[in-house]
């Protein structure tokens, strides 16, 4: 019984990493060169629970917006010039998908140590 729990808390943890990393990706989509982070999950130790396996940065460019720049010429007056900065990465539309299926992995799991936690009250219950 207490390899139920000690897998629904390794996933409770894996998924506790997994939204932190989509909110600090939300965090910074206005955030100029950000590059969204993404969990990769694998299987815990002895194929029980569910662990972080890595934490991957996804380097596509972001899009590109202009932006005022101005620099000192020669003669020491500040000119504005016209530059491109990249934008962050970040897909909102995605991050929000990941964060939904996180929660809802997240409520599943606890709802196992709840199950187990009633299992093992009512078998000591019936042995007393």
């Amino acid at each position: 019984m207490t390899d139920a729990i000690s897998s629904a808390q390794s996933a409770l943890s894996a998924m506790g990493t997994s939204m932190a990393v989509a909110a600090n990706n939300v965090a910074n989509v206005n955030t100029d060169g950000y590059k969204s982070k993404d969990v990769r999950l694998t299987t815990g130790p002895n194929g029980q629970g569910v662990r972080v396996g890595d934490v991957v940065t996804d380097d596509s460019a972001g899009g590109y917006r202009p932006a005022a720049v101005s620099a000192q010429n020669e003669a020491g007056v500040y000119e504005p010039t016209a530059a491109m900065v990249e934008t962050s990465n970040v897909d909102l539309a995605r991050q929000t998908v990941d964060m939904v299926e996180t929660s809802r992995a997240f409520e599943a799991n606890a709802a196992v140590i709840r199950t187990q936690d009633d299992m093992l009250g009512t078998l000591l219950d019936t042995r007393v």
